[in-house]
């Protein structure tokens, strides 16, 4: 007896192979996903190569008072002569150093409460619920005024620390409303029926699902953190003799810089403020396009939908038989 051919694969064709790697990047296509990765880059290099970058030393002060920038000074000069591209440069690592340390700390944090909540259920439920809710109404910022007011030197630690214990609560809060819907599903129940150990199912079968909600949270705090560590800055709370864009805002008001016409003293620091947070805000709506089947398409962007008004598809019998013809779009609404 012969083999019979397979109908749905042509002759010559080529056999189906599996996704390519192309396919399985689809993340990193979308344009505003690739755009916000690149800035972000960019910032990474800065601070890690800045202080290696930076043409004189930030503290540095020269007869050069309140200079507009030039090809000697980037971005001009302070009061005391200072070089304000080398505070920029200098101070872009403690602005992304407090905002993923603090951002990676909360995220773990959220995902250990949160899915152990919903995961579990019962008393450690309860008990881990009532948690996230007192951490939930607690202000955080002025929480976090609070403690660093107390702690003699304030660095980036600490810094760090105080606003990933006063950010986590959210993200807990929803990745326990999706480890929820996700416990009583087909696979988790097929993994419980064949003995497979409470940890190993939240690592392998729960937390592959709930990748993108913890990108997600994760890069939210970020921006949290990154405008928190700033905020303090700028208002002197944290220490102002360790740079960072929010303690450049710091002098440039406290000298009024503004009033003297030196815009080019807050002006790029503002600038790099907008664009960071710009390029994380991009990475977000990415991971949210990805993830949404309804803002998903084949290129990994955004879905443009055109919309026809005052008419809908309606079939018509054609002529002469029972059966319903092509369809007319120019039928109006009833």
């Amino acid at each position: 007896m012969s083999a019979v051919p397979d109908a749905s694969v042509p002759d010559g064709a080529p056999p189906p192979t599996a996704p390519t790697r192309r396919a399985r990047l689809r993340f990193l296509r979308g344009g505003k996903t690739r755009t916000g990765l690149i800035i972000l880059a960019f910032f990474v290099l800065l601070a890690v190569a800045g202080p290696w970058l930076a043409p004189y030393d930030p503290d540095a002060m020269s007869d050069q008072l309140l200079q507009p920038p030039s090809g000697e000074h980037w971005f001009g000069t302070t009061h005391t002569g200072q070089d304000v591209f080398s505070q920029i440069l200098v101070g872009t690592r403690g602005v992304l150093v407090v905002g993923l340390l603090a951002a990676a700390i909360a995220t773990a944090l959220s995902v250990l409460i949160g899915v152990s909540a919903g995961f579990l259920g019962g008393a450690v439920d309860e008990t881990l619920s009532a948690l996230s809710n007192i951490f939930l109404v607690l202000p955080g910022l002025p929480l976090i005024i609070i403690v660093a007011s107390f702690i003699p030197d304030t660095g980036d630690l600490v810094i760090a620390v105080a606003i990933a214990l006063t950010s986590w609560a959210w993200g807990s809060r929803i990745l326990r409303a999706q480890t929820l819907s996700l416990r009583r599903r087909d696979y988790v129940e097929a993994a419980r029926a064949t003995g497979e150990s409470t940890p190993r199912i939240i690592l392998f079968e729960i937390l592959p699902n709930l990748t993108a909600v913890i990108a997600s949270g994760f890069v939210g705090t970020v921006i949290f953190a990154v405008l928190t560590e700033i905020t303090l800055a700028f208002i002197g709370v944290a220490d102002i003799s360790h740079w960072n864009w929010g303690t450049v805002l710091f002098w440039a008001q406290s000298n009024q810089a503004l009033a003297q016409g030196a815009w080019w003293w807050f002006v790029p620091a503002g600038l790099c403020i907008a664009l960071l947070g710009t390029a994380l805000a991009l990475i977000n709506f990415g991971i949210d396009e990805f993830v949404n089947p309804r803002l998903r398409t084949a290129t990994g962007s955004s879905r443009k939908v055109r919309m026809r008004v005052g008419f809908t598809p309606v079939a018509r019998k054609a002529p002469g038989t029972g059966h319903p013809g092509q369809y007319n779009s120019k039928e109006p609404r009833t």
